[in-house]
């Protein structure tokens, strides 16, 4: 079934989630874009997530800057905005009825116990399932995990294609409440994306690895799966994600165009013909060309693409996929 027959019949819901730790910058905005066209594009409604149930790492004020910074952009959402700070009940009444049906339980290893083990994988060490069976003697309850079937996740991603990944044998019983109290995003995301009525997903590449354990959530808690489409994370010349780079400026409200049609060119889309409209202004004139001339297949289906290849035809894909992934020899087993 194609993504538009789908949200014919279900009415698309898509959305934008991202955490206040910081001013919208770059990479943030790819996916804010992709998001956001590909939703009006199929007549759907687009909603605003704000991701902060990590208080720690929260930015005081971050939140309503990077909203203010998205009205500037001409983004539109449709529902009052989420905050997952207020969450926090449904998040542990998701956490009990996994409970209820024996599929989590508390463990007491911490982060440098793991580490120690050495045991590499998708997403740093593999838990081994120490606390599985019972926690040892003397050992008192950190977190909360989820057992991880032996059977691999399988899904198709409207951009990156096909894929599989065994949770069990590149990841481990995962974590769903920290020994900080604060809830997983793993588990929030799914069931944010559930109440919310998110019918597609479409974000950054580098939450593709975790696509596999929220589906799993999915199944465990009952609730209906979203397609999903990852669009390659924009990276500098030294391959670094833009969140962790010196190229991370915020995106300038005040000049929003020239960032806006960046983006446009490094999802690979045909250039808009900006200058032979005369409706409306020219961020206007951006979304409603955009809207009408979005084609998600032309998306690279790559992990990455550099912010300094913009002469570049990246707007190509074939049927065979060779970027490299974390794991990409677990991608298609």
């Amino acid at each position: 079934m194609s993504g538009q027959t789908f949200a014919a019949r279900a009415g698309y819901r898509g959305r934008f989630a991202p955490s206040p730790t910081g001013p919208l910058h770059f990479g943030s905005l790819l996916a804010a874009v992709a998001s956001y066209v590909d939703a009006r594009a199929q007549a759907g409604a687009w909603l605003v997530r704000m991701e902060d149930l990590d208080r720690p790492r929260e930015v005081p004020g971050a939140a309503a800057d990077i909203l203010r910074t998205l009205q500037a952009f001409g983004f539109v959402w449709d529902d009052p905005v989420l905050f997952q700070r207020d969450r926090s009940d449904a998040y542990q009444s998701a956490l009990d009825r996994l409970a209820a049906r024996g599929l989590t339980y508390p463990c007491g290893c911490s982060r440098t116990e793991i580490a120690r083990l050495d045991l590499p994988g998708l997403e740093g060490p593999i838990y081994p399932g120490t606390c599985r069976a019972g926690l040892p003697p003397g050992r008192l309850p950190r977190t909360v995990r989820l057992r991880a079937p032996a059977q691999p996740i399988t899904f198709v991603d409207r951009i990156q294609g096909a894929w599989e990944q065994s949770i069990e044998a590149t990841i481990g019983d995962f974590v769903l409440r920290r020994a900080d109290g604060i809830h997983a995003y793993q588990l929030a995301v799914v069931v944010d994306d559930a109440w919310q009525g998110i019918t597609h997903v479409v974000r950054g590449a580098d939450l593709l690895l975790s696509t596999p354990r929220q589906i799993l959530l999915q199944q465990s808690l009952g609730l209906s799966q979203p397609g999903y489409a990852h669009v390659p994370l924009a990276v500098d010349d030294g391959g670094r994600k833009l969140s962790k780079s010196l190229a991370a400026a915020p995106v300038d409200p005040d000049d929003p165009l020239p960032a806006l049609k960046r983006a446009w060119d490094l999802l690979g889309q045909e250039a808009l013909p900006l200058e032979r409209s005369i409706h409306g202004g020219l961020i206007q004139r951006f979304w409603s060309q955009a809207i009408a001339r979005w084609r998600i297949e032309r998306v690279p289906a790559r992990s990455t693409i550099s912010i300094a290849l913009l002469d570049v035809d990246v707007g190509s894909r074939t049927a065979e996929h060779h970027q490299t992934w974390p794991g990409d020899d677990l991608r298609l087993r």
